[in-house]
């Protein structure tokens, strides 16, 4: 198992793995059954990205709100004195009106041939109040020692985003620094495979779901073929 390393301007950042918040930002805890409403981690593809990366959480005492007026960015905040150390306070900053920047100060190791990616935290997706932190999508390599800001798209006009103690704002996922690929078109054979492959699945879906669907209250129709595939491939994977 690889490891990424961090290294603390602030105890209070100290980053962890993603995790689901049920109830919260996740959803209800609500069951897959008849009635009941489509939650997010009701979806397993969803579930395994967002919890694919590092959180990281707001590590101040109070309230930030980030607002868009008249074009012009405002940071509203009881910033209070300055810390120790001489780092840039208050530490978010306007970055020409179309996005702003916060001083983070956070430092992580990742293998080598690995970097780190900043995006938006995946409470973002489920927010309904459009008051979430939009993080910019950035690629750090892993011979830079320090991540001294992350860049934040501002909101629009008339919008506010809130950063709140302890409340995460944004994740980072390890991806290969280069993308060693390139796209091409499968060929006959290869297509064939994958229709072939499809067709399996659709035609054993009885079988595959039996005991598990179930209607929605927006009258969408669920069952746990994915899931019981997902299991099965990840077992095999396991075994091998």
């Amino acid at each position: 198992m690889e490891k990424v390393k961090y290294r603390l301007n602030d105890p209070k950042l100290a980053p962890r793995r993603t995790k689901l918040e049920i109830p919260g930002w996740a959803g209800a805890r609500e069951p897959r059954a008849d009635g009941s409403r489509e939650q997010v981690w009701h979806c397993v593809p969803f579930t395994e990205g967002a919890q694919y990366g590092i959180e990281l959480f707001y590590p101040y005492d109070f309230e930030l709100h980030v607002s868009t007026k008249d074009a012009r960015l405002r940071f509203e905040a009881d910033w209070g004195e300055p810390p120790e150390g001489g780092a840039q306070w208050p530490p978010f900053r306007n970055f020409g009106d179309s996005f702003y920047t916060y001083q983070i100060l956070l430092d992580m190791k990742v293998p080598k041939g690995m970097a780190i990616r900043t995006e938006p935290h995946p409470r973002f997706y489920t927010d309904r109040s459009d008051t979430v932190p939009v993080a910019v999508p950035a690629l750090v390599r892993n011979w830079w020692p320090m991540l001294f800001f992350t860049v934040f798209k501002a909101p629009a006009e008339g919008r506010t985003h809130i950063f709140r103690p302890n409340e995460p704002f944004a994740q980072i996922i390890v991806i290969p620094e280069e993308a060693n690929f390139e796209l091409e078109q499968m060929g006959v054979e290869e297509a064939s495979e994958r229709e072939l492959q499809a067709r399996r699945i659709y035609n054993s879906r009885p079988t595959l779901s039996a005991g598990t669907e179930w209607t929605s209250s927006t009258d969408t129709v669920f069952d746990g073929t994915y899931r019981h595939l997902h299991r099965a491939a990840k077992e095999k994977a396991r075994q091998e």
